[in-house]
């Protein structure tokens, strides 16, 4: 029973000699040792205080998952990777293109008529070559019957131009007896040799070749620059005129205003031969072609058939 009671003794004085110190120490000693001295179950409560102010092993996972998905680094890489690889795809495509497209062609220049002309020989005209030009050029608009009707024979054909004479000279062979023919013509607005060329300029220089044939024959020319066709209508009425020079489109305005009548006519003429600084012929020019086929349907054609005209080509 003694010791029972001493125990409790010993305990209080100790309380007491604490206080005495604390007394002599100061209050922020007492708060440290009162905290320290506490009793076993106020010093079980703080660690299990400590873990509440740290994160749990789950709630780190998920601030590690929110940083990962937070953080920019992983998704520009993603968009690093995007735009590389689309590059890539761009590259390729182009390249792919690039090899599908075919090499492009250098087209050929078509060949005009002058580049056709230069590289041939220039052949003289024949009674032929006017045939098929004709019958080509109406072969869609006539019938078979009048298909038959502009067909020339033979005898209406003069000699051709061999390429070795000059206008009076050609004119001389194939109209011997100019000298009669010309005596005997009287009617006006009328010719009796028709030469038809292609240009003006080509019609003035035919007109000096004939300065050695015409004799005493009265020449006009007849074309339509600088003249108007009132104004040949009436030198065509006012005298005799024996030959006459000029280009199919004039020529076919004068005989439709009937300033040129064609019964008298004897001699037609084409300049068939001569070509131009592009190397062009009368007929390889698309107007004049034209032209000279509507002259030659005016009358010239029906009075070949029927013996009155001879054609030449010079």
């Amino acid at each position: 029973m003694s010791c029972d009671c001493e125990q409790p003794r010993s305990h209080s004085a100790a309380v007491v000699l604490d206080l005495k110190m604390g007394d002599d120490l100061g209050d922020d000693w007492w708060e440290q040792k009162g905290n320290s001295d506490s009793p076993v179950g106020e010093e079980s409560e703080e660690p299990e205080k400590q873990p509440t102010e740290q994160a749990s092993p789950r709630e780190k996972k998920g601030k590690k998952r929110k940083s990962v998905i937070e953080t920019p680094v992983p998704v520009k890489k993603k968009t690093a990777l995007k735009s590389q690889t689309e590059c890539f795809m761009a590259q390729e495509k182009k390249e792919d293109d690039g090899e599908k497209k075919p090499k492009k062609k250098r087209k050929k220049k078509k060949k005009t008529i002058t580049d056709v002309l230069a590289t041939s020989d220039p052949k003289p005209g024949s009674p032929v070559d006017l045939q098929s030009l004709v019958l080509e050029h109406f072969k869609d608009k006539r019938s078979v019957i009048e298909l038959e009707e502009l067909k020339l024979q033979e005898s209406c054909f003069v000699r051709s131009n061999d390429l070795t004479h000059s206008l009076s000279s050609y004119l001389k062979e194939i109209c011997p007896k100019w000298a009669k023919v010309q005596k005997q013509h009287t009617e006006k607005s009328s010719v009796v040799l028709l030469i038809v060329c292609s240009a003006a300029l080509r019609v003035i220089e035919l007109i000096k070749q004939l300065t050695t044939f015409k004799g005493e024959a009265k020449v006009l020319k007849l074309f339509a620059k600088h003249i108007k066709v009132e104004e040949q209508v009436k030198l065509l009425q006012t005298g005799v005129t024996h030959i006459g020079v000029g280009t199919p489109g004039r020529l076919s305005a004068l005989i439709e205003k009937e300033g040129l009548t064609l019964p008298p006519l004897r001699f037609l003429v084409l300049d068939w031969n001569w070509r131009d600084q592009k190397l062009r012929r009368m007929v390889d020019v698309p107007e004049v072609k034209g032209d000279l086929l509507k002259l030659l349907d005016m009358g010239i054609l029906k009075g070949c058939r029927e013996g009155k005209v001879k054609v030449g080509l010079f």
